[in-house]
């Protein structure tokens, strides 16, 4: 009886968390209603990238995989172009408040054209596993840090519970300008998988270090605002943002005085993907790392 009522009590809570507490308008969609698909793809990410991958990979050759990369970075920049454009027009150039933004939780086609957005932004962070899973193929072990690590194990999960409870408002600023930091990025990776006849052309990679520190001091700023602004957003969620800000500006910093800061040096220190990336060029041993 005692064990019945447990189960009853558990499958209650349950629903109560990722059903009653959930937004009915996107509840339903893949990979949504259940916290699980999510951390499954995660844990067996974890496990091949840490595990399977490098003994799988120890007594072969690196794959060069230089077709991939283009194809699939050229396919990350059109998504992140897709992403930013659809988060200023549909949101944040018509329809928001740049100081405090609730959440529309109705179906009219300008609420539901965000939620969208924030459920494409989910499935893209999903997609950029991948990043790490080429890193492990093509044996740039010295690619997959902490840092590297974090962003991707944390940003979808993060995104999953935008996507589930709150699909839009003050949140979503994050998302469009971290879109517009991996257009550029990806563009980078793109070039630099192209060949190193291109080389040349990629001698603004520090700068994007720049642009993804910029980032995360406008989402800190952004954030921030919800301490003395109320508009129905939930406040709590600066207990994560502004500390994930300032954490993440902290190793970037560091990343960018290692590898920049020395003129010594002939070639950036190797680190690492953000959601938000240290630069990685795919085609040279002279690397930055790729993250966020």
């Amino acid at each position: 009886m005692a064990t019945a009522t447990n189960m009853t009590t558990s499958s209650n809570y349950w629903d109560f968390l990722f059903t009653e507490l959930a937004d009915p308008r996107t509840n339903h969609w893949p990979l949504i209603s259940s916290p699980v698909p999510g951390l499954t793809i995660i844990a067996c990410y974890l496990y091949f990238v840490l595990n399977f991958g490098p003994k799988y990979m120890a007594n072969r050759k690196p794959y060069q995989m230089q077709k991939t990369l283009v194809v699939y970075n050229f396919i990350q920049v059109l998504v992140s172009i897709y992403l930013f454009a659809e988060g200023l027009d549909g949101a944040w150039l018509r329809h928001y408040s740049w100081r405090c933004q609730p959440v529309d939780f109705n179906d009219n086609p300008v609420a539901m054209r965000v939620a969208r957005g924030c459920y494409v932004y989910f499935l893209a962070k999903i997609s950029e596993l991948l990043d790490t899973v080429f890193f492990t193929l093509r044996k740039k072990d010295n690619q997959i840090t902490f840092l590297h690590l974090y962003h991707h194990t944390v940003m979808p999960m993060i995104s999953w519970g935008a996507t589930k409870y709150y699909p839009g408002g003050h949140g979503t600023f994050i998302g469009v300008i971290n879109s517009f930091v991996h257009i550029v990025m990806y563009t980078y990776y793109m070039m630099a998988a192209m060949g190193p006849q291109y080389q040349k052309y990629l001698w603004w990679k520090k700068y994007i270090t720049n642009l993804q520190m910029v980032q995360f001091g406008m989402a800190f700023g952004h954030s921030a605002q919800l301490l003395w602004t109320d508009c129905g957003y939930p406040r709590w969620s600066v207990f994560f943002t502004l500390p994930n800000a300032i954490f993440f500006y902290m190793l970037f910093n560091d990343f960018y005085k290692k590898s920049y800061g020395s003129k010594k040096s002939a070639a950036p220190v190797t680190a690492t993907d953000a959601t938000t990336k240290p630069i990685e060029n795919n085609n040279s041993p002279k690397v930055a790392s790729k993250e966020l």
